[in-house]
């Protein structure tokens, strides 16, 4: 996987709009979990990516390293060399002098190839650089909207669990007049009432039926005297 391959997915990723997501989403938590365990397995191949580019980094920076080490151990090299074919130039050994200096001009050619490796280097390392610090900028984000999602889920499934609770509640007491509780004991009071005068009428009527009954009794005696007084008479 190039770097800039892996730059754009780890940008894309951390740029995720989490928020939009979620308001498509006809049931929140399995869409959460769901998403969550995708977000996880993105940052995880993210990660075995950006280690993969941190690595090469480290191999350009080992061979850049190896490069200024090899270009400095040449120049000590050529300057040995020299020295020791000045020396025997002066003792007037000059066909030894000028072997000593061609190893010279050797360890000076490898020097600079050395030089110029690590100059070309350079440039790449930098962009390489920069690019592993955005990588690693790109998957902190990524595990910071990771963290986000995760406290999105836990607050969305306690929000569904206490909007349940309130909906059975809610059906529970739907038949209940909640704006006046005084409604059923007035009706119930009206019942009591017209037991209470259908009691009062009853009572009324059973004492009328007996005013009457001592009344057709004071007529009966009424009607007993007469007769024994004309009985009386009659003797």
């Amino acid at each position: 996987m190039s770097k800039q391959t892996v730059l754009g997915r780890v940008t894309q990723l951390a740029k995720a709009n989490i928020n939009a997501l979620l308001d498509q989403a006809e049931d929140p938590q399995k869409m959460l979990d769901q998403l969550i365990r995708d977000y996880s397995n993105n940052i995880s191949e993210a990660e075995q990516a950006v280690a993969t580019t941190i690595g090469n980094l480290r191999l350009m920076e080992q061979d850049h390293q190896e490069d200024v080490g090899a270009a400095k151990e040449w120049g000590e090299k050529a300057r040995a060399a020299s020295k020791k074919g000045d020396e025997l130039r002066a003792a007037g050994q000059t066909a030894e002098a000028d072997r000593f200096d061609q190893l010279a001009k050797v360890a000076l050619g490898r020097q600079l190839q050395s030089e110029k490796e690590a100059r070309t280097a350079e440039p790449t390392i930098a962009a390489q650089t920069e690019v592993v610090e955005k990588l690693k900028s790109g998957l902190d984000q990524m595990k910071g909207k990771l963290g986000e999602l995760q406290s999105k889920r836990d607050e969305l499934v306690a929000r569904a669990k206490t909007a349940q609770a309130q909906n059975t509640m809610m059906d529970a007491v739907k038949n209940i007049d909640v704006l006046d509780p005084t409604s059923e004991l007035n009706r119930f009071e009206d019942k009591v009432r017209r037991e209470e005068a259908k009691a009062m009428g009853k009572q009324e009527l059973a004492a009328s039926s007996l005013d009457a009954q001592f009344e057709q009794l004071d007529t009966l005696g009424d009607s007993a005297e007469i007769e024994a007084r004309l009985a009386a008479l009659k003797k």
